[in-house]
């Protein structure tokens, strides 16, 4: 994969190979540091803090996902607040012909028409939106912890699920 965004990192909690949570199939799965979210009962309050990651290269993250060779799922924390130097990581992600999934706390209609969220949901194949709500907690729905969020198919017209 080659790199068009040199010189930016991401602030990086943890980064999953292989996992089947997170989306369909094998991903790698990113966790962002930073929410202002702070949902009750998340299940990743230690990504939380801003900056409590490890500033990670953007070379570095896609050789990791070349060499697993699988989809992507970008998660946090919310990686909504890093949206700016995670656009060139989602373009070339996309470049090499990845499936991109986005975990946010946001909601969709919040973000379509604001920059830079705007210019990354062009990347985005599946949009997981917003806050987790312990009381609306569904353990039977697929990719998603509470039955107010949605999985918004970006890709070939907008639809819900």
């Amino acid at each position: 994969m080659n790199n068009s965004g040199s010189g930016h990192t991401l602030n990086v909690a943890g980064i999953i190979d292989g996992t089947a949570v997170d989306g369909p199939g094998l991903r790698t799965s990113i966790y962002f540091a930073g929410c202002r979210h702070h949902c009750p009962g998340c299940h990743n309050p230690s990504t939380w803090a801003f900056g409590s990651g490890t500033d990670t290269g953007i070379d570095e993250l896609l050789a990791r996902i070349a060499d697993n060779g699988f989809d992507v799922t970008f998660s946090g924390g919310d990686p909504m607040y890093q949206a700016e130097n995670l656009i060139p990581l989602a373009r070339a992600v996309k470049a090499a012909g990845r499936n991109i999934w986005c975990y946010t706390g946001f909601i969709y209609e919040d973000i379509m028409d604001k920059e830079p969220y705007k210019t990354l949901l062009q990347y985005i194949d599946v949009l997981v939106d917003g806050p987790y709500m312990e009381n609306l907690r569904d353990p039977g729905l697929p990719f998603r912890g509470s039955s107010n969020q949605r999985l918004i198919h970006l890709r070939n017209g907008i639809r819900q699920s």
